[in-house]
Parts: C-alpha cells; sequence; structure tokens
C-alpha cells in the first residue's frame, strides 16, 4: 500500500461516513489514460456516498479526459458515473473478481 501511495500517477483516499470507513476512491493511470475507480460498503449504497466522493476526487484531479468503467449491470455506479458528467464511452470485457468471471463493462469518459 505504501508503494501505491507514493505513486505519482495515483490519488488514493479512504471514503468516510459519520466518522467511519465505508469505502475507497481512486485515480490512477493505465495505458496512457486516467481511470477512477471506487468501492462503498454495500450497506451504504443509495445514500449519496459515492456520488459525493466523486465529486470531491474530481476536485483533487484536474486531468482530462477522465475515464471510469462499470459492470453493465452496475445501475448504480452507472448512475454515479453519469451524475458526475462521465458519458459512455464503449463497452469491454473485464474479469470480476467478486463474480470470479469475466463480465462486460461500461466504459465512460469525463471531458470537462
Amino acid at each position: 500500500m505504501a508503494t501505491v501511495r507514493a505513486s505519482p500517477d495515483i490519488t488514493l483516499r479512504a471514503v468516510l461516513c459519520n466518522g467511519h470507513l465505508a469505502g475507497n476512491i481512486a485515480s490512477f493511470a493505465s495505458g496512457g489514460q486516467t481511470e477512477v475507480t471506487y468501492w462503498i460498503d454495500r450497506a451504504l449504497w443509495g445514500k449519496g456516498i459515492a456520488t459525493r466522493a466523486l465529486a470531491l476526487l474530481l476536485e483533487l484531479v484536474p486531468t482530462r479526459p477522465l475515464y471510469a468503467r462499470a459492470a453493465s449491470d452496475n445501475a448504480g455506479s452507472l448512475r454515479v458515473l453519469q451524475k458526475s458528467g462521465f458519458k459512455a464511452a464503449g463497452t469491454g470485457k473485464s474479469f470480476a473478481a467478486g463474480r470470479n468471471q469475466e463480465i462486460e463493462v461500461a466504459i465512460l469518459r469525463l471531458d470537462t
């Protein structure tokens, strides 16, 4: 984790809710692009935590365009990204460890 935190290409933050760890959010360089990723504890979904965490990260990371990927069937995560200004940019395949299988992912892009 110290190596990740020390990398100039990675911005990693804990997401807190009422003083308790709710998840994490990060941006990182991959293949010449900068991507965002986040994870929020399922018990806290639907409370606006991911939306707020993403808004704060977007203030910290000025790089544009900025990309994000979400499982194509993850309506909540797609909604968070769309509310933050991300637009559909394509689809792809990715291995989802939580599902232990390859899934279709939506690729989104933020230009401004």
